[in-house]
């Protein structure tokens, strides 16, 4: 049995880790008692004593965290932005590419993609990848999350029985353009700079629907809507967590996308729609699954072996 410790297993992530592991017998959780856990001393015991420590902490916290590490066999797998895009650490996504999935598999540090990141990187790599986006390509993008993506602190705000009356609207944020999922959106699909961003959050426990519309005669070939479908069911092909829906699957939903239907899953929708002119392509998932802790979990059913879905909802 792997000894698997979660620094931050009070927080919304490390708390849908550890549920994910109750009732698994591959496994031993180690428990640092509750007045302890923000103990430096005995953190980096319980790191050095673990095959596997999750990281689910603020990015200094994380960062930190790293440099308790003594034992040279423990794997960290750290779901903050801290490490996304640092050399020497495995970006957490293996269904992008065999190199991605190697290197989880190999790694011994290895950083979980964050929420509005994956279903961003979702669409864009493999047009880029497979050469039908330009990297300089002017990409846009909107997000729509649920509020458990803010944490606990945003998750008590629109909980609150007293709370204010314009979170029952969704509300848009990153209005500066320097979200922190940027940096790594740009650098794992490889574009040229950075994207117009836009998230929005809504008055809704979990799930995301991710979007980036696309001027057909500005990609390479002037690709059709079955163009694009057919690189993304290429891209993904036998990929159990991915499923590129059905060119107009949307008509059975009346063509409209929901953004929490995801809710609880753990694997990721594809959707493309549009015209020969404008093609819009979609990813929707759950925040909290593919986009958080499921797949962190994910990453550590490569990193032992055994089956990816491992303890997973697909």
């Amino acid at each position: 049995m792997k000894k698997i410790f979660i620094d931050g297993s009070e927080g919304t992530t490390g708390l849908r880790i550890f549920e994910r592991f109750e009732k698994r017998d591959d496994i031993e959780l180690l428990k640092i008692p509750s007045e302890l856990r923000k103990d430096p001393a005995e953190i980096r015991k319980y790191i050095n004593a673990s095959d596997v420590t999750f990281l689910c902490l603020p990015d200094a916290a994380a960062r930190e965290a790293v440099t308790y590490v003594e034992n040279e066999d423990v794997i960290l797998i750290d779901t903050s932005t801290a490490h996304r895009t640092e050399a020497g650490w495995a970006y957490g996504y293996p269904e992008l590419s065999p190199a991605h999935r190697e290197a989880i598999k190999n790694g011994k540090r290895i950083a979980v993609p964050g929420c509005h990141a994956t279903g961003f990187i979702t669409l864009v790599y493999p047009l880029i990848a497979g050469g039908m986006m330009p990297k300089d390509y002017p990409v846009s993008s909107f997000s729509l999350t649920g509020y458990s993506g803010g944490g606990k602190k945003m998750i008590a705000e629109y909980e609150s029985a007293e709370r204010d009356a314009e979170l029952v609207s969704p509300r848009q944020y990153g209005l500066s353009q320097m979200h922190k999922h940027l940096k790594e959106m740009k650098a794992v699909t490889g574009l040229e700079r950075n994207p117009l961003f836009s998230p929005i959050v809504a008055d809704y426990y979990s799930g995301m629907l991710v979007s980036v519309p696309l001027y057909a005669d500005l990609l390479c070939g002037n690709p059709s809507p079955e163009d694009v479908h057919k690189l993304y069911a290429d891209h993904f092909a036998g990929e159990k967590f991915i499923r590129v829906m059905p060119l107009g699957a949307e008509a059975g939903t009346r063509s409209f996308l929901g953004s929490n239907n995801c809710s609880g899953w753990d694997g990721i929708q594809i959707y493309v729609t549009g015209n020969e002119q404008r093609i819009l392509v979609s990813s929707r998932f759950d925040n909290l699954g593919k986009g958080a802790s499921g797949a962190a979990v994910q990453c550590l059913n490569l990193v032992l072996g055994c089956d990816e879905a491992k303890g997973l909802n697909l």
